[in-house]
Parts: C-alpha cells; sequence; structure tokens
C-alpha cells in the first residue's frame, strides 16, 4: 500500500488527470450528491499526514532571514494581488473561479517546496522554514484576504471562512504535532526520522486524489453542458505561474546566494494547492466546486513547471558545489 502511495506521489502529474477522468465519468454515470459528505473525511486525510513530519522549531532558527522575509514579502504582498487582478481580468461574471485562483494565491508552500527544492539543490532548511512560516501565515491572513478583496463579489462568512481554517490546517497542525512528539518519545528523533516520518506523507496524496475526484464528479453535468470551460480556465493559471516564476527568480537571483535563492522561488511559487483545493470545497457551499475546478488544474501547471524549472536552475543561479 505505502510502495503503491508513494509512486503515485510521485508521478502526481498523471494520478491528478487520471483522478479528474474518473471523478467526470463517475459524476457522469451515477449520482454524485452524495459525495459530498466524503469531503470531510477525505480533506483530514489530505492534511494530517503532512502535518505529522512538519518540523515547527524551525521557525525558531536563524541563518537565513533575508530570504525569509523576500519570501513572505512576495507571497503575501504581492501575489495574492495579482491573482485578484487576473481573477477580475479573466472571470469578471464568474466570481468562484477568481476565489479559486486567489485561494492557490493565498496558502504558500507546501511538501513540494521542500523536495523541489532538494532536487534543484537549494537550501532545505530555509525551505523547510518558509513551509512552517508559510502555512501558518496563509491560514491566517486568508479568511482577512478573501473578505478584503472578494466580499463586495461573493457573499463571505469570515467567521465561517476562519473556523474552516481551524478546522483544516490547525486541528491537523496540533493532532500531527501530538502524533509525533508520541512516536519520537517511543522511538526517539533519529528513528521517527528514517521510519515513522516517510510513512505519513503518501497519505495525503490519496486524499488530494479523493478531493479532485469528487470535486470532478460534482462538477460533471455542468462541464458537459460548457465544454470550453476547463479551456477557459487554463490562461488564467498559466499567466499567474509565469508571472510568479518571472518576479521570484528575478529577486532570488539577484539578491539571495545560490542555495537560498532556489529556497525562494519553490517557497514562492510552489502553493499548499491541497489546503486550497479543501478550503474551497469546505467553506462556499455548493459554487465551492468552481474554485475548487481551478485549484485542480494548477496541480497539474504547477506540478510540470516545478520538474521543468529544476533543468533550468544551474543556468539561473549557477552549478551547485560539491
Amino acid at each position: 500500500m505505502l510502495d503503491l502511495l508513494a509512486k503515485l506521489s510521485k508521478n502526481l502529474i498523471l494520478a491528478i488527470p487520471a483522478a479528474m477522468l474518473l471523478g467526470f465519468a463517475a459524476g457522469l454515470l451515477a449520482p454524485s450528491a452524495w459525495m459530498k459528505s466524503l469531503i470531510v473525511p477525505l480533506t483530514f486525510l489530505m492534511v494530517y499526514p503532512m502535518m505529522v513530519s512538519l518540523k515547527l522549531a524551525k521557525v525558531l532558527e536563524g541563518g537565513d532571514g533575508k530570504a525569509q522575509w523576500l519570501a513572505q514579502a512576495i507571497n503575501f504582498a504581492i501575489i495574492p494581488f495579482i491573482a485578484y487582478a487576473i481573477g477580475r481580468a479573466f472571470f469578471p461574471e464568474q466570481p468562484y473561479y477568481a476565489i479559486g485562483l486567489l485561494l492557490a494565491a493565498l496558502l504558500p508552500t507546501s511538501g513540494m517546496t521542500i523536495s523541489w527544492t532538494g532536487f534543484a539543490g537549494g537550501n532545505l532548511g530555509a525551505a523547510v522554514k518558509m513551509t512552517v512560516l508559510g502555512l501558518i501565515l496563509g491560514s491566517l491572513a486568508t479568511p482577512f484576504y478573501v473578505q478584503w478583496l472578494m466580499g463586495a463579489t461573493v457573499p463571505v462568512d469570515l467567521v465561517a471562512v476562519f473556523l474552516q481554517i481551524v478546522f483544516i490546517v490547525f486541528l491537523p497542525m496540533l493532532a500531527g504535532h501530538v502524533t509525533q512528539s508520541r512516536l519520537i518519545a517511543r522511538h526517539g528523533q533519529k528513528a521517527f526520522q528514517s521510519d515513522w516520518a516517510p510513512r505519513f506523507p503518501p497519505f495525503s496524496t490519496l486524499g488530494v486524489l479523493g478531493i479532485v475526484f469528487v470535486a470532478m464528479a460534482l462538477k460533471a453535468e455542468q462541464l458537459v453542458a460548457r465544454p470550453g470551460e476547463l479551456l477557459q480556465l487554463l490562461p488564467p493559471l498559466l499567466a499567474l505561474y509565469a508571472i510568479n516564476y518571472l518576479l521570484s527568480s528575478i529577486v532570488a537571483r539577484s539578491l539571495l546566494p545560490r542555495g537560498d535563492a532556489i529556497a525562494l522561488v519553490y517557497g514562492t511559487v510552489m502553493r499548499n494547492l491541497s489546503i486550497a483545493l479543501a478550503l474551497a470545497m469546505n467553506a462556499f457551499g455548493p459554487a465551492g466546486s468552481d474554485a475548487a475546478l481551478v485549484i485542480t488544474l494548477a496541480y497539474i501547471i504547477q506540478v510540470q513547471s516545478a520538474a521543468w524549472y529544476v533543468k533550468l536552475t544551474d543556468r539561473l543561479f549557477g552549478k551547485r558545489v560539491g
């Protein structure tokens, strides 16, 4: 089981489109309304496992302050407003698509930040810290950004969105921390890192694929009625990622050494699409499936673009030493 999940985790570029197609077929062939009851358990399955291996203590470590400040400035002072502008331009009459784009931009960093930073030979310690800070800051800021930027277009219940953030992020984070502490107490730090920590994240993939399946099943009939809808969503997503990569690469290359520069790029371009997807499906009622569809397509672009960017890192930042 773990081997299969690990393979799926490494092949999201294929697994997510497959889940989309299966969900689409299921939504056409059978009633899908009942699948809404799966969203809550799938959300927990998606978020809790990645919290078990999260190193909250990393936030307190120093040594890469400049990279951290630059990353959070890009993540919260620039990218959300670019996403909002793109959403307004492409979806003036479809506000829930715009919310999907905004949610993707408001929740930076994920396990992918650390993985891709490692593949490219960047500073893993800086990437871990960016992941933890981005997750906490994004979770706290998202309800206010959504209310501020989209509240005039879409009815936003600030308390409801914040409660969803608590349920989706902070409760699993607490449960994950308790699990991590107990495993370390029982087996030791070394055994936890080598034997236990790697077992949990692959289960997040199962939750991701389940949520994608449900989101597509719920949207299937609407997509059949409007077949060009998926194609309509690709240009704004491509624009958001292209701008993000360009901005982050320029800032990183100009201001940081190689290792921190690579961490900055992946710490600002990789979005926590799992949490964005869960929030879209849980906080905005039936119309949340529109936002979820945007985020589902973002998975494909994000994984593919991250893989290609690894091939460019030596050219952009110089070859790694050693």
